[in-house]
């Protein structure tokens, strides 16, 4: 990455838990993100909503450094992600230090990315037990916990092939805060279900968002953006068009592309 200036080591408000500065992302000669600033506080839900193509799932992978930043710079709990700055310059954490850093955000795909060969159980537990060497006795008493709070405590020993999408999902959340994050991504984890197993999946999301979770939910879920989300922000091509709460933007949109879209969706 280019030379670029000096800049403090936790930017942004002091309740900051994500702050995003000029974020872009390039493919080839393919700019998928253009310079995204947002800041997300620690509690808060934000809702990103827009069409296909325009960036959402793609800064939330830039997140937690599954994609690299192309310019820009990215912090969580004050940690600047998948970098270390020296000297003006950016350079690469190693990976062994990127995935520590990774521990502390959970992440929950469109597709829910189980471990076939593991039992519900197991797929909860292996994160926890290989990578932070929690005692298996803790981890399986946890993850019967966690079960329990998605509605899941029958189906600790079912295979995911056993399970339906809405439940595949749900176990997916479970493992994710298994590894007791203080943030965690969604990537539009209701696309891929069958409508009537949306709501399930949305019940469980709603209580974390309950607990104080602090979320960045890319999502096509509209009733759930204005229901759960403190904050609402559209994307298209690869900016930030629209911003605020929820209610403003989906009433009261200020941007004609904003417009433009809700009036296809809502």
């Amino acid at each position: 990455m280019a030379e670029i200036p000096e800049s403090p080591v936790t930017p942004g408000a002091p309740d900051a838990l994500v702050v995003a500065d000029n974020v872009h992302k390039r493919f080839g000669r393919l700019e998928v993100l253009r310079g995204i600033d947002l800041t997300v506080k620690r509690g808060e839900v934000m809702c990103v909503v827009g069409p296909s193509g325009s960036g959402k799932s793609t800064f939330l992978r830039c997140v937690n450094h599954l994609e690299k930043l192309s310019a820009g710079r990215l912090w969580v709990n004050g940690e600047l992600m998948g970098y270390r700055q020296k000297g003006g310059r950016l350079h690469e954490l190693r990976d062994h230090e990127i995935a520590a850093q990774r521990r502390d955000i959970g992440m929950v795909f469109q597709r829910f990315n189980l471990f076939p060969h593991l039992s519900v159980l197991g797929n909860i537990i292996e994160a926890p037990v290989q990578v932070k060497r929690v005692p298996r006795a803790v981890a399986t008493e946890r993850a019967m916990e966690l079960l329990e709070k998605v509605g899941l405590p029958d189906k600790a020993g079912a295979y995911p092939e056993q399970l339906s999408g809405g439940q595949q999902q749900r176990v997916a959340i479970a493992r994710a805060l298994a590894m007791e994050p203080s943030l965690m991504l969604f990537d539009e984890p209701t696309s891929a279900l069958d409508p009537e197993l949306v709501g399930e999946v949305l019940d469980v999301m709603r209580d974390l968002a309950e607990g104080g979770m602090t979320m960045i939910v890319v999502t096509h879920e509209m009733g759930f953006a204005r229901e759960v989300g403190d904050s609402l922000v559209f994307m298209d091509g690869g900016v930030v068009v629209e911003s605020g709460t929820p209610t403003d933007v989906l009433t009261d949109p200020q941007q004609e592309r904003t417009q433009a879209f809700l009036s296809k969706v809502l």
